[in-house]
């Protein structure tokens, strides 16, 4: 199986980072490669749904894990791929180390690791770097007393 992982460093604390990827209505929001996404149930084991790419077809997705504040794991298949989006939240320091990765298996593989490993490679930091400004935002304006903007 292949595997491409990117990791940053926030000063968001992993719940508010979770909050943020529980909005899965608005994961473009800080995922620039997702036009739009739906999870029937939300964030939830089990539930299902659909992901839009900026370029390319939509494709279903499944919630295959899932551990609140901590981690989660979407799978896309069909009879010739699967593909696992992976993200992580350690707590770091005061803040949070955030990790996506995606794993590729099936027959597909070689292709999907060619065309789409490449745009992951070049979308990942980009993802991470939105994400964190968008957790640090959020929990400023926690910390402040105001309504977040961006977290659900």
């Amino acid at each position: 199986m292949a595997q491409i992982e990117r990791s940053i460093l926030t000063k968001a604390s992993p719940e508010t980072v979770f909050r943020i990827y529980r909005d899965v209505e608005h994961w473009n929001r800080w995922d620039p490669d997702t036009r739009s996404s739906h999870l029937s149930g939300g964030l939830t084991l089990g539930a299902n749904g659909h992901l839009t790419p900026a370029r390319g077809r939509t494709v279903p997705m499944q919630v295959t894990a899932v551990v609140d504040n901590r981690s989660f794991t979407v799978t896309s298949r069909t009879a010739l791929f699967r593909m696992d989006f992976e993200h992580e939240l350690e707590p770091f320091g005061d803040g949070t180390r955030i990790a996506h990765w995606v794993r590729f298996a099936g027959m597909l593989k070689p292709l999907l690791v060619l065309i789409v490993g490449q745009q992951l490679k070049r979308g990942l930091p980009v993802t991470l770097h939105q994400l964190k400004q968008l957790a640090e935002s959020v929990q400023a304006q926690e910390h402040a007393g105001r309504p977040p903007s961006g977290a659900g």
